[in-house]
C-alpha cells in the first residue's frame, strides 16, 4: 500500500449514546469504557486496529459518563513526542453555535469537524466503538483508492435471521452500492439478496450488512455535514441512502469474525467465546496485537482449582475448587470451594490491603472479590463487587427480567452492579 493512503487517514472512533441496553455495565462509564476479555476496554477494539492498520492519529467522541474513558486513554495511549500519532478525546461540548448533546453518528462528526480540518488527511475512516473484530484498514483504504470511490462502506454478509436488525444494502457488479434499507422488515427480504460468494452463500449468509465501518474522502465529508446534509444527524438512516443516489460508494466486503456488543446478552457471549479451544477473536496473534494500559501487575496465582475453558487475568488468586468457560479478569480473589461456571467475573480496580481486609471483616463486610463455598453461574460480576461466603447466583432463563439496588438480570444473565456488597448466603 502507499504509504502515503495510511499515513492520510484520519480515524473517528463513535463512543456511543448512553448505553442503555448494556446497563448497568454501563450506570457509571461510557460504551467504549465497558471491560472485556478480563483486561481490555472495549475502546480498545478499534484503536488496535488503527494501530494495527498504519493508522496512527485517532479521535474518540464521547458524552456520557466519559471520565473513567479519558483516564484509560490518557494512560495508555503515548507515542513518540517526535511522531505526530495521537489519540484525543472529543467530548461533547456546548459552543455558541451548538448549546446541544450529540444527536447522532452524523451529528457527532459534525461537531467536531473542526477537529478534524486542522489535520492534513485525505480520507475520514468512521469507526464505531462497541464492536469485537480484527481487520486490516489498509486494505479497505487500498480497494477506496483503487475503485475511485467517494465513500466506502465496509459490508459482512449475514443469515435471514440477523438481517432486520442490520442496514442491508446491494451492489453492482464492480461493487459499487445501488441501494440501501435500514432495518428491513422480513417479507422483503427476498428483494435484497446479494452474491456473497460460494463459501457465505453455504452458509446462508447471502445479505449484505452495514457494518457502521465508513471511509469518506474528507473534503466530500466536511461539504456533507456542513453543507449537503446540514439537519441530516444520523449517517446510517440519513446520510447513506441519499449519498448512494449522487456518489460512488463502494462496498468492502469483509468475511472475518465480527460482533457488534450492543447488548448484554451479545456482550456476554462475545467474552465467552473467548474461552473456546480456537476462539473466532484470536487473542493470540502477533500480528495483531490488542493494546492496552500496561498495569506491571503481579502473575495470577491458583491453589487446589480444577480449570476447564478459562482466561485468567493477572493480579489474581484464585482458590476456587472449580472455574469452566468463565473469563478472570485482572486482580479476581475466589475463595476456597467455590465453583464459577460460564460467567464473566471483572476483577477489581486495586488490591485490598491486609489491614483494610481486617477492616471491612471486623464490620461485617466481605473482602473484595467472591468469598467460599459460592456457586455462580450465567452471571457478569462488574468490578470492585464484594461477594460474602456460601453465595449462590444462578442465572439463567427461569428468572424473570428485573432491576435489583444490587443487580440486574437481562436475558437470563444475572449482571452483579459495580461496587455490590452481597451478605453471606444471598441468593439470586
Amino acid at each position: 500500500m502507499s504509504k502515503s493512503a495510511a499515513k492520510s487517514t484520519l480515524a473517528v472512533i463513535l463512543g456511543g449514546g448512553a448505553g442503555t441496553r448494556l446497563y448497568p455495565l454501563t450506570a457509571s462509564r461510557s460504551k467504549p469504557a465497558v471491560p472485556i476479555a478480563g483486561k481490555y476496554r472495549l475502546v480498545d477494539i478499534p484503536i488496535s486496529n488503527c494501530i494495527n492498520s498504519g493508522i496512527n492519529r485517532m479521535f474518540v467522541l464521547t458524552q456520557f459518563n466519559s471520565a473513567s474513558l479519558n483516564k484509560h486513554i490518557k494512560n495508555t495511549y503515548h507515542f513518540s513526542m517526535f511522531s505526530s500519532a495521537f489519540v484525543d478525546i472529543l467530548a461533547a461540548e456546548q459552543t455558541p453555535d451548538n448549546p446541544g448533546w450529540y444527536q447522532g453518528t452524523a451529528d457527532a462528526v459534525r461537531q467536531c469537524l473542526r477537529h478534524v480540518e486542522q489535520h492534513d488527511a485525505e480520507y475520514v475512516l468512521i469507526l464505531s466503538g462497541d464492536q469485537l473484530y480484527q481487520m486490516d484498514f489498509q486494505q479497505m483504504i487500498e480497494d477506496h483508492v483503487a475503485r475511485g470511490a467517494d465513500i466506502s462502506i465496509a459490508t459482512i454478509p449475514v443469515a435471514e435471521r440477523e438481517a432486520p436488525e442490520f442496514g442491508i444494502l446491494k451492489s453492482d457488479e464492480n461493487g459499487m452500492i445501488t441501494s440501501f434499507i435500514e432495518k428491513p422488515k422480513k417479507e422483503v427480504l427476498g428483494d435484497w439478496v446479494s452474491d456473497t460468494g460460494d463459501e457465505m452463500r453455504g452458509m446462508g449468509r447471502i445479505y449484505l450488512a452495514s457494518m457502521g465501518i465508513y471511509i469518506f474522502n474528507k473534503r466530500l465529508l466536511i461539504d456533507q455535514l456542513q453543507n449537503e446534509y446540514k439537519d441530516a444527524t444520523d449517517f446510517g438512516k440519513e446520510i447513506m441512502p441519499a449519498s448512494i443516489e449522487k456518489y460512488k460508494v463502494a462496498s468492502y466486503q469483509y468475511d472475518g469474525y465480527w460482533t457488534d456488543i450492543g447488548n448484554i446478552y451479545s456482550f456476554f457471549e462475545a467474552n465467552l467465546a473467548l474461552t473456546q479451544e480456537i476462539p473466532d477473536f484470536n487473542l493470540f496473534d502477533n500480528t495483531k496485537p490488542v493494546f492496552t494500559r500496561a498495569r506491571m501487575l503481579p502473575p495470577a496465582k491458583i491453589s487446589g482449582t480444577t480449570l476447564e475453558k478459562t482466561i485468567i487475568a493477572e493480579g489474581s488468586i484464585i482458590l476456587a475448587s472449580r472455574v469452566e468457560n468463565s473469563v478472570i479478569g485482572i486482580r479476581t480473589r475466589i475463595g476456597h470451594g467455590t465453583t464459577v461456571v460460564s460467567s464473566y467475573i471483572m476483577g477489581g480496580d486495586y488490591f485490598e490491603t491486609l489491614e483494610e481486609m481486617k477492616h471491612a471483616a471486623d464490620r461485617g463486610i466481605p473482602k473484595i472479590g467472591i468469598g467460599e463455598r459460592c456457586y455462580i453461574k450465567n452471571t457478569i460480576i462488574d468490578k470492585n463487587c464484594r461477594i460474602g461466603n456460601d453465595v449462590r447466583i444462578n442465572g439463567g432463563h427461569h428468572l424473570p427480567n428485573t432491576d435489583h439496588s444490587l443487580y440486574t438480570v437481562k436475558d437470563g444473565i444475572v449482571v452483579v452492579k459495580k461496587g455490590a456488597i452481597l451478605p453471606d448466603g444471598f441468593v439470586i
